[in-house]
């Protein structure tokens, strides 16, 4: 009787194992727990994009941060990113001194910088939602906007 038990237990863990194995997962769900590198995203189509790569390593050169989201609108620019865990106590010098920097490179720009995990969270599923052919550009802008004004109210 136990080793039938045994024998049933066995090949349900097999089968759930076997079952979960290449299920792809999308960056929006591990976007908390590891870094996802994405790259910038244009909402407007007639916007160049080399020098928002260009922000996004200039904002990646600070040793504090790990992980950098720039989405790039009509107006504005928002620069979203996760600082490493031992330099989280320091985190407001950090973000003056990011949007200092921004500011100084970047006259005609202007920023939106958070370092709020949530509103990396909605830049990566933004950046997912860009990649479909059903996801009009008025529609990323749109969310674009929800994006910042969501920035907005955090502080």
């Amino acid at each position: 009787m136990r080793a039938r038990y045994r024998l049933i237990l066995f090949t349900c863990v097999f089968f759930l194992a076997a079952c979960s194995h290449n299920q792809p997962a999308k960056d929006s769900q591990l976007a908390l727990m590891k870094t996802t590198n994405p790259k910038p995203v244009v909402t407007d189509k007639s916007k160049n994009r080399n020098r928002i790569e260009e922000i996004k390593k200039e904002v990646s050169s600070f040793p504090q941060i790990y992980d950098v989201a720039v989405v790039k609108g009509k107006k504005d620019t928002l620069v979203a990113y996760k600082v490493k865990h031992l330099h989280r106590f320091s985190m407001k010098k950090i973000e003056k001194n990011l949007t200092k920097m921004l500011e100084e490179k970047y006259p005609k720009e202007k920023f939106t910088v958070s370092s709020d995990y949530k509103i990396f969270l909605e830049t990566i599923r933004l950046d997912e939602r860009m990649k479909s052919p059903k996801f009009s550009h008025r529609e990323a802008e749109k969310r674009f906007k929800e994006i910042v004004k969501m920035t907005e109210a955090t502080k």
